[in-house]
């Protein structure tokens, strides 16, 4: 996320629109009275009104989702300014988009006219470390790697580990519910935050869950602000659960004639009671694609690649029942690893999946649908058939360990007629999946992209209840307005 600062300058005040609620002032720019008590309470340089600078800040890398000009961002660094920015949001009835490192992927953090973008990025510091109750507590603008590097040093890990890892940041993992690769083993994000300090939308400080290793005190308030998307607070700390660093894992890359066999081999492969730290897949666009982009030589005459991981004491002999299942399944070549360097870059291979489909046509339209692990191969030949129809080129990979898929639609956003068969054959993978019982998205949350699929998944009672609790919150329904519903 860009870093770049403004210096306080009075006459680039003039932005366009007006703030909600507030007429302009009739001897000053519009949104001048809002620069002015951002400002009285924060550093000249951590309110950015410039809009050269501030579009920068319009957007996350969806496609097909609209975003504003917000009227000012803001960059604070301590949890009383964020406090101060939500009591004049709220004295003026303007709109705030909380924001991280923006590498969502479903418009969450796309800005609203005349909103305020609060850009968590310089909340950035990992306040505590705990090995001996095996938790961490961190501001919101933590990158997930640097987090998992410095619980490295004490012997301890953090599992969820997005493919933007090195760039996504703790407080966007938290307002998506991220998952990773090790999902299948570790879980996702929910599972790991234990206690949360949050700003509400009028300023207060609200504290939820706790430092122990259990509590059960009251409703869980802590599970509600995950995969809220900044609709419901601003997080400005977390106190995360570690495990114990697990041993360097072993991977097994096998190769299937059939998207169907590779399927086959993870059903066979869970049934089996065996517990994979990965078991990632890529379809045969996906492989050429990283080919393309990284030419590390994988085999493109396959149709399925899948990749099995242990992290166990004995991976060596974890790898080798799972290739006896993938040949079962019908795999026509099984190779292990010989090292963790190998492991690793056939790891590089897949976390590079969806920038490699990206160059494909310069645009994409990522999916990111979740079925159950008996339906993944009826979504992955549906998709195959919605590829056809739509004359359009979509790559599959896949956290098959958990079901949830990625079909990412390539696509020219330069071309209308492809633009619109990518955004219907986008739709069409979003029915598949409610048809086959899952859901509309596994970590990426519902942002501006999926709003109306949200409503089709959880139905009229569901969204009136989730809107209720909105308004709890969030009486002026000032906190990323226009997202989920």
């Amino acid at each position: 996320m860009s870093r770049i600062e403004a210096p306080r300058d009075e006459d680039s005040g003039d932005v366009t629109g007006g703030v909600p609620g507030l007429p302009p002032h009739p001897h000053h720019p519009p949104h001048a009275e809002l620069i002015e008590r951002l400002r009285d309470g924060l550093p000249a340089e951590a309110v950015l009104i410039d809009p050269d600078v501030t579009a920068a800040y319009a957007n996350d890398m969806a496609s097909f989702c609209p975003a504003g000009a917000p009227a000012a961002v803001v960059l604070p660094r301590t949890v009383e300014q964020v406090q101060h920015v939500m009591r004049t949001a709220t004295a003026l009835r303007v709109p705030v988009v909380p924001q991280g490192a923006r590498t969502g992927l479903s418009g969450g953090a796309n800005a609203t006219d005349g909103c305020i973008a609060l850009s968590l990025t310089k909340m950035d510091r990992i306040l505590e470390i705990s090995p001996v109750d095996r938790i961490a507590v961190v501001e919101p603008g933590v990158v997930n790697a640097v987090l998992s590097r410095a619980v490295g040093e004490y012997g301890l890990a953090y599992p969820p580990d997005p493919s933007s890892w090195e760039t996504c940041t703790i407080g966007g993992n938290i307002g998506t519910a991220s998952g990773g690769l090790c999902c299948v083993k570790y879980g996702v994000t929910a599972e790991y935050v234990l206690g949360l300090d949050v700003v509400l939308a009028d300023g207060r400080l609200l504290s939820t869950g706790r430092r122990t290793a259990k509590g059960v005190a009251g409703y869980d308030l802590t599970r509600l602000f995950v995969g809220s998307e900044g609709s419901l607070g601003v997080v400005v700390g977390a106190t995360l659960a570690l495990k114990p660093r697990p041993p360097r894992q072993l991977v097994l890359a096998a190769e299937f004639a059939s998207a169907a066999a590779a399927c086959d081999a993870v059903c066979r492969i869970m049934a089996g009671g065996h517990v994979p730290s990965l078991l990632e897949l890529m379809d045969r666009t996906t492989v050429k694609a990283v080919n393309d982009l990284t030419r590390m030589g994988l085999p493109e005459s396959t149709e399925a690649l899948l990749l099995a991981a242990f992290d166990t004491p004995d991976a060596a002999t974890d790898l080798a029942a799972v290739g006896a299942l993938c040949e079962a399944a019908g795999a026509t070549q099984v190779v292990p690893a010989e090292d963790s360097a190998e492991s690793e870059l056939l790891l590089q291979a897949r976390r590079s999946a969806l920038v490699a489909l990206e160059a494909v046509k310069g645009t994409t339209m990522i999916d990111d649908v979740c079925v159950p692990r008996s339906r993944l191969g009826g979504l992955l030949e549906g998709v195959e058939r919605i590829a056809d129809k739509h004359r359009l080129t979509i790559g599959v990979c896949a956290h098959a360990g958990d079901g949830n898929t990625h079909p990412t639609v390539c696509f020219d956003a330069a071309d209308p007629d492809e633009s619109a068969r990518a955004r219907a054959s986008f739709d069409e993978i979003m029915a598949l999946g409610l048809d086959l019982g899952g859901t509309i998205t596994g970590e990426h949350g519902v942002g501006v992209l999926k709003k109306e699929w949200l409503a089709r998944e959880l139905g009229a009672v569901g969204v009136e209840m989730q809107r209720r609790i909105k308004e709890v919150f969030d009486p002026l329904g000032l906190l990323n307005p226009g997202k989920l519903f």
